[in-house]
């Protein structure tokens, strides 16, 4: 049995799928590919059957988003690791087994993030690890900065699930990706709930993968990615944080809201992430949260510990 499943979510990705795939191709290790396919219309379906035929092929009659698409993928593995990937990807020959070596090291692993370079300029990095904050913000580490300055193994807050190994215990453990996310931030949250139960997750520079980004969305600011990603930031804390902690930090995250909303009103699109936020604040008891155990006091002690350490270089660095 293989030691790893790729996962790759589709949606009309039928120009990327050529160059990502041919890259699963070369890589070294043995691994099973499972496509998750979103109800495309743009002959995705039929690239995949004529050229691919020995991936298995997962057909949605319907969009159910990335977090919905993942799960799928998951719960259809039988393998130790499950690797998520976006379609506009493509990797270096070694990087499964790069991150398989990196995840390996310690049980207490459960995700290894890549080194994720910008696809049309391989000198600069897309996402070097995500870090959580205190204002309810994630930042990709590294992100325009030269790819030399980020060849060093650490901890990270969230491995970005574009290119990232899981350990399929732990999911199994804490609980699969939150279907109502739909996409956006559903990876800080597994991550977030990863280190509630004590877990942690690594960035691994020998792992590299180039990302063109917003393949599926198609940009890095549009309305659908601004609207989902800001409702998302209100349900990851909600979710997460237990009563009292929710409490102390709500002050940070009202002023992260605010700060972003003078970012987005600047551009033109205030209104979009206000939209985004009203839908988090109205619909989040929807969500449901992590369950309180005094067992892991001592872990949401890190964590906060973590926010303020991430909120810091943030301000200052």
């Amino acid at each position: 049995m293989e030691k790893v499943t790729v996962i790759i979510p589709n949606y009309n990705g039928e120009k990327f799928l050529k160059e990502c795939l041919k890259s699963l191709k070369k890589q070294k290790d043995h691994f099973k590919v499972i496509i998750v396919d979103n109800d495309s219309q743009d002959g995705s379906v039929g690239f995949i059957k004529k050229c691919y035929p020995d991936f298995i092929l997962i057909e949605n009659k319907e969009n159910l988003g990335f977090a919905a698409a993942v799960n799928q993928g998951i719960k259809a593995s039988r393998s130790k690791y499950v690797f998520l990937l976006n379609n506009d990807v493509e990797l270096e020959i070694d990087c499964i087994s790069s991150l398989l070596k990196c995840i390996e090291e310690d049980k207490s692993i459960f995700s290894v993030s890549s080194k994720m370079v910008q696809y049309n300029d391989r000198n600069k990095i897309d996402d070097a690890g995500d870090e959580y904050t205190l204002l309810g913000w994630t930042k990709r580490v590294g992100y325009g900065k030269s790819t030399d300055l980020y060849n060093q193994k650490r901890e990270i807050f969230s491995a970005c699930a574009g290119a990232a190994l899981y350990r399929k215990s732990i999911i199994d453990e804490i609980g699969f990706f939150d279907e109502n996310f739909f996409a956006y931030m559903e990876d800080v949250d597994i991550s977030y709930r990863a280190r509630i139960y004590g877990y942690k997750c690594l960035y691994c520079p020998q792992a590299v993968v180039y990302h063109i980004g917003s393949g599926s969305s198609g940009s890095r600011y549009n309305e659908y990615k601004i609207k989902l990603a800001a409702r998302n930031n209100v349900y990851v804390p909600y979710k997460n944080m237990p009563w009292p902690q929710l409490a102390v930090n709500s002050v940070f995250l009202l002023f992260g809201y605010f700060i972003k909303y003078l970012f987005f009103f600047r551009q033109g699109q205030g209104s979009t992430y206000l939209n985004g936020l009203k839908e988090g604040f109205n619909s989040f008891k929807k969500i449901e949260k992590v369950k309180y155990q005094n067992n892991n006091f001592t872990n949401y002690l890190k964590v906060e510990w973590f926010l303020i350490k991430n909120t810091l270089k943030f301000i200052f660095l």
